[in-house]
């Protein structure tokens, strides 16, 4: 049964091969929520060698986007060098309670200045002053001089995979 979003007219179908008989599609405003209050997200990328790669890292839900940011030379920004798929998952570590959120597309580069100006404001309203971002020549900078790049994840698909009573995946293809 599709769930249709008022709001932001996001249309998510259910999986009933996944899902408690009695199931319905969830609301695309439950994954909206989930994405803006993790603490923590789950990146998965790919080595040049074809093998995957999967780091935990905190982000924010913003503008319609999941953001993130890593050094220019650890693992994962090399891997998107090469390959910008990404996925990032978060949900809770259990599995008859929760809701699992995993979005799919492409993670690309912000350098424009105004936009990391205001992702570095909203990154500390959610996650306090201990991660406070300055912005020069296209990157965050740290309180230790660290530069860091970030990106932006614009959802092509993101599927809900509600646990418990009822079980429900949904899927929403946004792009």
């Amino acid at each position: 049964m599709p769930a249709d979003d008022p709001n932001t007219g996001q249309h998510g179908a259910l999986d009933a091969r996944y899902s408690s008989a009695d199931a319905e599609a969830r609301p695309w405003a439950d994954a909206a929520k989930a994405l803006t209050e993790a603490e923590l997200y789950w990146l998965t990328t790919v080595r040049p060698d074809g093998r995957p790669h999967v780091t935990p890292l905190i982000g924010l839900w913003w503008q319609g986007a999941l953001h993130f940011c890593t050094g220019a030379e650890e693992r994962k920004a090399r891997n998107l060098a090469a390959n910008a798929e990404v996925v990032l998952t978060t949900g809770t570590n259990t599995w008859a309670e929760g809701f699992d959120v995993v979005v799919e597309g492409r993670a690309d580069r912000v350098t424009d200045g105004s936009l990391l100006t205001g992702l570095a404001a909203a990154w500390e309203e959610k996650c306090g002053p201990v991660w406070h971002f300055d912005v020069g020549d296209g990157v965050f900078v740290g309180a230790q001089g660290n530069r860091a790049e970030v990106f932006a994840v614009r959802p092509r698909t993101v599927f809900g995979f509600g646990k418990g009573d009822p079980f429900t995946q949904t899927r929403w293809r946004l792009g």
